[in-house]
């Protein structure tokens, strides 16, 4: 068996890459899957795919934003061609994108990608929170299942945690993050999070990595959009 390590894959900016084996799941995960998927019990691995830092937003940037989702449709494309021209004899199902709610921060702690971090945002020990999940797919492929190699949170190791102090709203801390308070600065008129998380920003773990500010602007800007929907007053 081989590992599942694409160059084609990561030359379109989705460089992280794990593999399992459905049977080794979480029960939750598989019924999920088991309820949604109609040809689920026709495969046997279960792939994820992130990315991490801006390649992919470059990649998405040279073909143009022409569509309403231009990186899930990128995303997308990417593993249909990847599918194509390294496993053209493999059965394969992306779920993600999709219509159905995945467990993606569970498959992430299961890579070894995930901690949990004050601000609600999935934090890498390597990428910082500079990195999403991009596909889920289905498939009946036979790589060697991914061993998550143990890591301690960045921020267990954070002694300074700019990402609480500099909140303007005061909606981060250690314990929770206030949600509604967050919602509620990034909903003013002048709020200096409508298009950004200033707590984000200041996290140095993987500075490296961070988003270009067009990235932070394109991302939060459609949080917004989705918030402000929600917050519509209904007649």
């Amino acid at each position: 068996m081989s590992n599942f390590e694409s160059i084609q894959l990561s030359d379109a900016g989705l460089n992280l890459q794990a593999a399992f084996n459905i049977a080794d799941l979480p029960d939750h995960v598989t019924k999920t899957l088991g309820t949604h998927c109609e040809d689920f019990g026709a495969f046997h691995q279960l792939l994820l795919v992130a990315h991490g830092g801006r390649a992919m937003w470059e990649a998405v940037s040279n073909t143009g934003f022409t569509t309403d989702n231009p990186i899930d449709e990128h995303a997308v494309n990417a593993v249909g061609q990847y599918f194509e021209t390294e496993h053209p004899d493999s059965n394969y199902e992306i779920v993600y994108p999709g219509n159905f709610p995945i467990g993606l921060r569970d498959l992430g702690d299961l890579a070894g990608w995930h901690h949990d971090s004050p601000f609600r945002v999935g934090i890498h020990a390597d990428w910082g929170t500079w990195f999403a999940y991009r596909a889920v797919i289905l498939t009946d492929t036979n790589f060697t299942p991914t061993v998550a190699t143990p890591t301690i949170s960045p921020c267990d190791e954070c002694i300074d945690k700019p990402c609480i102090s500099i909140c303007p709203a005061k909606a981060v801390a250690e314990e929770a993050l206030d949600l509604e308070r967050c919602l509620d600065h990034r909903l003013l008129e002048k709020s200096s999070c409508v298009d950004t998380c200033l707590s984000r920003l200041a996290c140095p773990v993987g500075a490296e990595h961070r988003y270009t500010k067009d990235q932070v602007n394109y991302h939060y800007g459609r949080s917004m959009k989705v918030i402000r929907e929600l917050r519509r007053p209904r007649s």
